[in-house]
């Protein structure tokens, strides 16, 4: 198989013309499509809908283009939209496609090229999101994605995305009615606490943590435990957990890698060069022009420092009762990344809960082989 990538401005929630004409020029084949990430410009938080809205538009555009249902292209295709732009960050789509053939990968990167699969949990009860069940569905679709990629050795997962459900208060009523308790009755809370079941599932199939010290308990409370890969999300538009797996694999050819650090924080630019030397991109400080137009795009994850300070200096992201942390945390690591690769159209998510150390947060990109 071959990865095909593309990344393509979007002008409002509602606006795939960008992927339309990747289709209509024959640059893409709709039905080889597997996956589109998006970063939509609503709030990020519980009330976005602007997730839900771009995931309407992608999948009735691809309903059309395949002539099947729109039901039938959101199981083929996982739109995964994270929402907020703060800052300089600018709107887009990637798009990920896999292709039969593509030949041989090159000897460097150990013949390894870029490898991904997509796929769907069972929908989750209210009162299993943000605990046990959620963690252990995901570990077990992770597991079950990198064999689908061909990614045989966990040091070859680098990035694993997962859009997960929040809780909503008509979600929150109903589990009393089955005579069950959510973990959390906050909803923008329950966020997080999805986010951070889903990211310790990630850690458990990645061999981060092991099973015995997951619990209940541990989910957003025992921070020592944490994935250096994982990218999770939550929004309001599903119920299920829908994964998708990155990495380099031997079973996939064509002209794409991908690396990856974790950024210590939010200003952490040793991290990101690192995960750009990591996808075949050795440079001193400076990327040449022929650097830049290799970086396909970068993902980070991030988070308003929890102790409220940033390398001994005090913070306000936790006390702004205007605009939440995520939306801060967001401009503040959106900036840090375009200032590296000369680019601020890039995916950077919200909320790092179990997602790299306090305060900071994996990062990945996706390259051109030299």
């Amino acid at each position: 198989m071959e990865a095909k990538v593309f990344r393509v401005p979007m002008r409002s929630p509602d606006d795939v013309q960008g992927v339309a004409e990747l289709v209509e020029s024959g640059r893409l084949r709709a039905g080889e499509v597997r996956c589109i990430m998006g970063k939509t410009e609503g709030n990020g938080c519980v009330n976005d809908f602007s997730r839900g809205f771009s995931n309407f538009v992608l999948s009735d555009y691809f309903a059309r283009a395949l002539n099947i249902s729109r039901r039938e292209a959101e199981a083929r295709i996982s739109l995964i939209m994270s929402g907020g732009t703060e800052g300089a960050m600018s709107p887009h789509f990637t798009v990920f496609a896999a292709s039969p053939g593509g030949g041989p990968a090159a000897e460097e990167s150990g013949g390894k090229r870029l490898a991904f699969a997509s796929g769907h949990t069972r929908e989750f009860l209210p009162e299993e999101i943000g605990r046990m069940p959620q963690a252990e569905a995901t570990a077990e679709m992770v597991r079950r994605l990198m064999g689908e990629a061909g990614i045989g050795d966990p040091s070859d997962l680098h990035f694993v995305q997962v859009k997960c459900p929040l809780l909503t208060a008509e979600r929150i009523r109903g589990a009393p009615q089955r005579g069950k308790g959510v973990r959390v009755e906050d909803t923008y809370k329950s966020m997080a606490y999805s986010r951070g079941a889903s990211a310790l599932g990630v850690a458990l199939a990645a061999g981060e943590v092991r099973a015995a010290q997951l619990s209940d308990e541990a989910i957003c409370r025992d921070w020592s435990l944490a994935s250096g890969v994982a990218s999770t999300s939550a929004g309001i538009e599903l119920m299920c957990n829908e994964v998708t797996v990155f990495g380099n694999s031997p079973a996939w050819g064509g002209g794409l890698l991908i690396g990856h650090s974790v950024m210590r924080d939010a200003l952490d630019r040793d991290a990101v060069k690192a995960a750009l030397e990591s996808a075949g991109l050795a440079f001193g400080w400076g990327l040449s022009p022929e650097q830049r137009e290799r970086v396909v795009n970068v993902l980070a994850k991030c988070e308003a420092s929890p102790d409220g300070l940033i390398r001994g200096r005090r913070h306000t992201m936790l006390d702004d009762s205007d605009i939440n942390s995520t939306r801060h945390a967001r401009a503040v690591v959106n900036a840090v990344v375009a200032s590296v690769v000369g680019d601020p159209m890039v995916y950077v998510s919200g909320g790092a809960e179990h997602q790299g150390p306090p305060g900071g947060g994996p990062i990945a990109v996706i390259a051109r082989a030299s």
